[in-house]
């Protein structure tokens, strides 16, 4: 056992010698797998960084939330023309829906509404992204507000000029002042402001609580017209928790079915869109994004592989005659094999290193330019990072590391001179 572990010594010994000795193509041969852990690491970084930062923005909701519209939130087998002429869902729908549907533990009207200019005082904010929505939504998304209050059923039927701002907008708006009971003006018309919510971060795509602001979805549709023509609308449903979830959906599409005066052999004119099956879309596209990443990433460690193997058979040439004497001397075939299988391995590893160095800076500096998004690399990245250059390192040496070997030590000499 101590024989060996004198041979490791020796053997890394003379590897790091070798590569110390030969700077500019140790630099060279780094570069390449630098390069190579750099992009296939930063990859996966950023894929499960945006992996956890919408996996985070949809855990304060219950999965088994359901939105029926006429839009399908994932891939569909209903046709483009079929789909553009399903009608709008209106608040008639969820007032149908509210009063006729079981275990509902809460339920809101969301219209799907663009961004908004919200101006104070002289100060405009562009760009908000206002949810014209009922109070039910409060609930369903779990929201928690800073101060003030969220708007009541009262207030959401009557379709009262209230809003509640989220945490970054109000401060974007009103800087530190106390925005609550103040007068500020959305759609050209004036609302008050009644809460703030608490800041809570990044959300899908930027889309954050922190940059919203809510308004009751009855005051919108004062002025916006609804059907065909209008903006389109969702019914917001979350089943009680304790109810059998697929025989809720399949009372749901019944009853609404029979309001929508369907018969029994038309296809279904809506969808009922669920969390759960956001989720698993979501799942699936990170795992292409994983995959493609992987295979561009794939390239550049090739290079890097090839790069260290040529190298290796360059040190393998220029040493021919130093081999033939360490042979002479009485070096075994395993000292020279491990010698420069050792400097590629190390060559490696130490490429793999600076690598995951330039990750870790890339996800620092981009994390304080984001904001609320967060750039992570987690220690499985990492230990995939190590045992890939590791890899690479073992796969381009060996074949070299095995030609030294078995190099005949007079012909090694005399090749040499």
């Amino acid at each position: 056992m101590l024989v060996y572990l004198r041979l490791f010594k020796e053997s890394f010994t003379f590897a790091i010698n070798a590569l110390r000795n030969n700077k500019l193509r140790t630099f060279l041969s780094l570069l390449g797998v630098t390069i190579g852990i750099f992009s296939i690491i930063a990859v996966l970084a950023a894929v499960d960084s945006l992996d956890r930062n919408i996996k985070e923005q949809l855990s304060g909701l219950d999965k088994n939330t359901m939105y029926l519209t006429k839009y399908s939130f994932g891939p569909t087998s209903v046709p483009r023309w079929q789909r553009d002429n399903f009608p709008q869902v209106e608040h008639d729908d969820y007032e149908f829906i509210e009063g006729s549907v079981d275990d509902i533990e809460a339920i809101a009207y969301v219209i799907f509404g663009g961004s908004e200019n919200l101006k104070y005082e002289g100060k405009t904010v562009s760009g908000v992204n206002v949810t014209p929505v009922s109070n039910g939504i409060y609930d369903i998304e779990n929201l928690k507000i800073e101060s003030g209050r969220f708007y009541n059923e009262s207030e959401s039927n009557s379709g009262a000029p209230v809003i509640v701002l989220g945490s970054s907008t109000a401060t974007n708006l009103f800087d530190n002042d106390n925005p609550i009971g103040k007068t500020i003006r959305a759609y050209g018309r004036k609302l008050k402001v009644i809460g703030v919510l608490k800041k809570v971060g990044g959300g899908i795509g930027g889309d954050s609580p922190d940059e919203r602001a809510y308004v009751p979805a009855n005051f919108v549709r004062r002025f916006n017209n609804g059907g065909a023509n209008g903006l389109p609308g969702a019914v917001v449903i979350k089943p009680k928790k304790d109810v059998d979830f697929d025989a809720f959906e399949s009372v749901l599409k019944q009853k609404y079915r029979v309001y929508r005066g369907l018969k029994a052999d038309e296809p279904d004119n809506f969808f009922i869109n669920k969390l759960s099956g956001l989720t698993d879309a979501v799942d699936s596209i990170i795992g292409f994004m994983n995959g493609v990443g992987w295979t561009i990433s794939a390239f550049s460690l090739l290079v890097g592989g090839f790069g260290i193997a040529n190298i290796m058979f360059v040190s393998v040439k220029e040493r021919t005659n130093l081999i033939g004497i360490q042979k002479s001397l009485g070096a075994k075939n395993r000292f020279i094999l491990f010698q420069f299988l050792f400097e590629a391995i190390v060559l490696a590893f130490i490429g793999g290193i600076v690598g995951l160095i330039l990750v870790w800076i890339t996800t620092t500096v981009l994390s304080n330019f984001t904001g609320d998004f967060e750039f992570v690399l987690s220690a499985g990245n990492m230990m995939l990072g190590f045992a890939l250059s590791t890899a690479i390192g073992l796969i381009s040496g060996i074949v070299p590391a095995i030609s030294a070997s078995k190099l005949d030590p007079v012909e090694a000499i005399r090749t040499g001179m």
